[in-house]
């Protein structure tokens, strides 16, 4: 079924949430579950890792999984894990920088596109 993950903005930073079954810090994300489409997929993990809502905006296909860059809109609800902004990579990742350094590269990368587009 795969997986998807979140690259959520807000203004500038990013969020990301400590898992503490892997010790580090990581995109929130998880699973496709049966008859969930990915982009279906990325909200509900986002809203019950964070506790806050996301909006897709783009994605891509990474390592057999879909990441999706967006939007958070920070509202206080129960959440499965702690979570911070940042605007650079914190120490004490839950897998490797190099993946994540691609990848938020490629998030600014395509919301500085999106959110300066220009209507026709």
């Amino acid at each position: 079924m795969g997986w998807v993950y979140a690259v959520a903005f807000v203004n500038e930073r990013f969020i990301m949430v400590f898992n503490p079954k892997r010790n580090g810090w990581e995109m929130p994300g998880g699973r496709i579950e049966a008859g969930e489409e990915p982009d279906e997929a990325v909200v509900r993990e986002f809203q019950e890792e964070c506790g806050c809502i996301f909006t897709p905006l783009a994605c891509r296909e990474h390592r057999g999984g879909t990441v999706f860059v967006g939007m958070a809109q920070l509202y206080c609800q129960k959440a499965e894990m702690d979570w911070i902004l940042f605007s650079t990579l914190p120490e004490n990742l839950a897998f490797p920088d190099e993946d994540y350094e691609m990848i938020i590269d490629w998030a600014r990368s395509k919301m500085d596109e999106i959110t300066h587009a220009k209507p026709f």
